[in-house]
């Protein structure tokens, strides 16, 4: 069964460059393409894609960022991969924080876009080295300099909590491998939140390996 992809950039060459690569893979299909949010909005629903390509960045129309918060306000539990270009690193920091799935450079190679396809299909979040660089980069240039009060050292059971997030498994996989309750795997996720000063998966896994908390 292929996996249906729907594309969301206001540049058309963009859009067209991304379906003549995935049409060289029989596992993907691209259902639908849209300029700006509004529209991609419409297709989600229309179209029930699995995995979305998505600018942030789209002047004509509502924008990447903003159609994230909808589809975090609608439940829209579709992973989305960020499009991005080399002057947009404020926005790729809010999009990870909305819980986007990656992030890729628009002139990424083909090796790298299904490898982050396949990684957002999974559930999981990954970042391309030269994205990691970047996110890590605008961090030291915009973070205060004291630290968070809360900012603790993790417990070893945190810890491994953490590094089971990093993997992409979910709480009830996680409570599973541990031998402990899917609530209680909760419990210990939002303690690494409120020590890590995050409120998201994604932002806990990046601020781990930024702080070598983690090593991926």
């Amino acid at each position: 069964m292929k996996h249906k992809v729907l594309i969301v950039d206001d540049h058309w060459v963009v859009r067209e460059g991304m379906k003549l690569i995935l049409g060289t893979d029989d596992n993907y299909d691209v259902v639908g393409e849209a300029e700006e949010g509004n529209a991609a909005l419409e297709q989600m629903e229309a179209l029930k894609p699995d995995v979305i390509l998505m600018d942030l960045n789209m002047p004509g129309g509502l924008s990447g960022l903003d159609t994230l918060k909808i589809m975090n306000e609608k439940q829209i539990q579709i992973p989305v991969i960020i499009l991005t270009t080399y002057n947009e690193d404020e926005l790729m920091i809010n999009g990870l924080g909305l819980g986007a799935k990656g992030y890729l450079l628009k002139d990424t190679s083909r090796e790298n876009l299904f490898r982050t396809l396949e990684s957002a299909l999974r559930g999981e979040t990954l970042l391309q080295p030269e994205i990691t660089a970047r996110v890590f980069a605008y961090r030291h240039k915009s973070a205060v300099e004291e630290k968070p009060k809360n900012a603790l050292s993790l417990t070893e059971k945190e810890l491994i909590i953490l590094q089971a997030v990093a993997r992409g498994l979910r709480s009830k996989d996680i409570a599973f491998d541990m031998g402990m309750a899917e609530r209680t795997v909760k419990a210990q996720l939002t303690n690494i939140y409120n020590k890590l000063g995050v409120d998201s998966r994604s932002e806990a896994v990046a601020v781990s390996v930024e702080k070598g908390i983690l090593h991926l």
